[in-house]
């Protein structure tokens, strides 16, 4: 009962629209056949309503050419609108791309300078025992040149077998 009384309701507004299309369209026809009839006597009215309905015709041709610009330029507008919009995306990618490759750069230029420091504390430690080993010689040597028999004195004979290892080991 509701739908039927909307689909009435809806049935009636398109007669009515029909009917007021129908009614407009007949106004025209009346219109134009009165006007038909004025050209036709050929006085002073009928060759003013003549320029005038060419000035209409001008003015129309005015319209439709504005009318065409005027997509042609929204088209040109929607044209270049998709333009900057594949644009701002590709200026993204590369942004991320940039910042990608920064990083990557960062993280080797890191990895670098940790391998230098590494090589630099190997160095050192080199020096280093090659130094100790240098030192272990000395006391092996003041121990053995100083003709004290290290080998009876347990405290002595701890130090030159200790001396006696490799620091490199």
């Amino acid at each position: 009962s509701f739908s039927a009384a909307k689909d009435m309701e809806k049935d009636i507004e398109e007669k009515k629209v029909s009917f007021q299309n129908k009614t407009l369209a007949l106004q025209r026809i009346q219109i134009m056949l009165a006007l038909r009839n004025k050209l036709k006597q050929n006085d002073s009215d009928s060759r003013e309503i003549l320029k005038m309905l060419k000035h209409i015709v001008i003015l129309s041709q005015a319209v439709t050419e504005c009318q065409q610009q005027l997509r042609e330029k929204e088209q040109k507008l929607a044209d270049i609108k998709m333009k900057r919009l594949s644009l701002k995306k590709t200026q993204q990618q590369k942004m991320l791309q940039i910042q990608i490759m920064t990083e990557k750069q960062t993280e080797e230029q890191k990895k670098i300078k940790m391998s230098e420091e590494l090589e630099e504390k190997r160095n050192h430690l080199k020096k280093e025992q090659e130094l100790i080993t240098i030192i272990q010689n000395i006391f092996q040597n003041i121990i053995i040149g100083s003709r004290v028999n290290w080998a009876e004195d347990p405290s002595l004979r701890a130090i030159v077998l200790k001396l006696e290892k490799n620091v490199f080991l």
